[in-house]
C-alpha cells in the first residue's frame, strides 16, 4: 500500500485510516511519491459519467424547446380557428338577421307607402330613413365588404395611433395583480 499525505485526501476519505490504497480509489495504479504537501492532484473524477449527463440535459433542454415552440404554435392556431369560427357566427348572424329586417323593412315600406297614400300625409315616409340606414348597415355586414374595411381600419390603427390602444395605468403586471388578490383575499399569510 501507498501512503498519500498531504495531498487533502484524506480529510476526503475520513473512514480510511490514514492511508490510501491505488485499488480503494479505483485509480490506475501510479506512483504517489511525486506529491508534496501544498502540491494539488489534478483527478477527473466521473468525466465520462458528467459528460454523458451533460449530454443528456442538453439534449433534454433542446426537446423541452421543441415542445414549448410545438405547444405555442398548437395554441396560436387554436386561438385563431376560435377567432375565425367566432367571425363566421358574426357574419351568419347578421346574413340570418337580414333576412328578417329586411322581411319587416319590406313589409313596412308597403304599409307606410300605402298609408301616405291613403292618408296623404307624406311624413308617414319618415321611418323609412333611419330603416332603410339599418338595412344597409346589415346588408354591408352580411354580404358587402364592411368586414375588410373594417380590417383596414384595424390595421392602420395599429400603425399609425398605436398609443390610443394603451391601457389605463400601463400593461398589467403579475405584481400589481398579487397585489389586488392580496387585497381581496382573506386567506392570505405573510411570509
Amino acid at each position: 500500500k501507498q501512503e498519500v499525505r498531504g495531498s487533502g485526501l484524506a480529510r476526503l476519505f475520513p473512514t480510511v485510516s490514514g492511508s490510501l490504497s491505488c485499488q480503494a480509489l479505483r485509480w490506475p495504479s501510479r506512483s504517489f511519491s511525486d506529491l508534496q504537501p501544498g502540491r494539488r492532484l489534478k483527478v477527473k473524477m466521473g468525466f465520462i459519467f458528467s459528460k454523458s449527463i451533460n449530454e443528456n440535459i442538453k439534449a433534454q433542454q433542446e426537446f423541452m424547446l421543441m415542445n414549448s415552440r410545438l405547444q405555442l404554435e398548437r395554441q396560436l392556431l387554436m386561438h385563431n380557428q376560435m377567432r375565425e369560427r367566432q367571425m363566421a357566427m358574426q357574419i351568419a348572424w347578421s346574413r340570418e338577421f337580414l333576412k328578417y329586417f329586411g322581411t319587416f323593412f319590406g313589409l313596412s315600406a308597403v304599409g307606410l307607402t300605402a298609408g301616405a297614400i291613403k292618408k296623404k300625409k307624406p311624413g308617414l315616409f319618415l321611418p323609412m330613413v333611419p330603416l332603410s340606414f339599418i338595412l344597409a348597415y346589415q346588408y354591408d355586414m352580411g354580404y358587402g365588404s364592411l368586414l375588410q374595411r373594417m380590417k383596414g381600419e384595424a390595421e392602420n390603427i395599429l400603425d399609425t395611433d398605436c398609443a390610443i390602444l394603451e391601457m389605463p395605468k400601463g400593461p398589467l403586471t403579475f405584481e400589481g395583480l398579487e397585489k389586488a388578490r392580496r387585497a381581496q383575499s382573506k386567506f392570505f399569510i405573510e411570509k
